[in-house]
């Protein structure tokens, strides 16, 4: 899951990059509002936290840039302010929770993940398609009730395709996921790691859950299907008029 982390104090950006990495997540991190909103257009991001006091311009101001811009990225407004006034204040800037320092590390990783589960359309903390779960609290991934083992890359991947089911991710989109944007790997990473995943997934029993769009990326079976081709998808590079004949003969 990607995280951009608005905060301009360069201790307190450590200290919450710092936990939320060991819980998994993946974060950006922007020092001024300017920036933050810059970010969050140019960044596919899981959710935002906004720091409100910033150097340039307060955390209302970069909630109300971000509507006007259309970005429906979810936001968590964070300040030492805990009176109803400043609540209703970062709410009615398009704030969607809204958490006081100190805050609590499991405290707020909930947060994050049903914040996040809400705004992908879910309100289990489970994901599941077809045979495989997929758990956001544990980040463990089962086939059959049984534990598949993957790795960092594995987990964000298949996290990504599960959160969008139904939808064609380009190479593109699984690099910004996983590197963001820094020291990104040649795109055809994403061919080993999803090669990989593949494996394992038909190894413990899910065969065909991830699927290739010719000339476009992957996605993950919508339907839970694991046999019949997804309906107006080309699977596979179109056939020459002489390889057709080949086969036939």
């Amino acid at each position: 899951m990607r995280v951009l982390l608005v905060e301009g104090d360069g201790s307190a950006a450590r200290g919450t990059s710092s936990t939320l990495r060991s819980v998994g997540y993946m974060i950006d991190h922007a020092v001024t509002g300017h920036e933050g909103v810059e970010m969050l257009r140019r960044y596919d991001y899981d959710l935002a936290l906004l720091e409100m006091v910033l150097p340039d311009i307060d955390g209302y101001e970069v909630l109300r840039a971000a509507r006007a811009a259309r970005l429906d990225t979810p936001i968590v407004a964070m300040s030492s302010l805990n009176g109803a006034q400043a609540k209703v204040r970062a709410f009615s800037a398009g704030a969607d929770d809204y958490i006081t320092r100190p805050y609590d590390t499991p405290e707020l990783a909930a947060r994050i993940q049903a914040i996040v589960r809400r705004s992908k359309g879910y309100s289990q903390p489970v994901l599941q398609a077809g045979l495989v779960k997929l758990s956001l609290d544990s980040r463990e991934v089962t086939v059959k009730g049984r534990l598949v083992h993957l790795t960092g890359k594995e987990y964000m991947i298949l996290e990504l395709l599960m959160l969008r089911r139904g939808t064609v991710l380009t190479k593109f989109a699984f690099l910004d996921h996983l590197y963001g944007g820094m020291d990104e790997p040649e795109m055809k990473i994403i061919d080993v790691f999803i090669c990989k995943l593949r494996k394992k997934l038909q190894q413990a029993g899910a065969k065909n859950v991830v699927t290739t769009v010719w000339g476009q990326g992957y996605m993950l079976r919508e339907d839970g299907d694991e046999d019949a081709p997804p309906s107006g998808v080309m699977m596979s590079p179109p056939r020459s008029s002489e390889e057709l004949v080949l086969s036939v003969v």
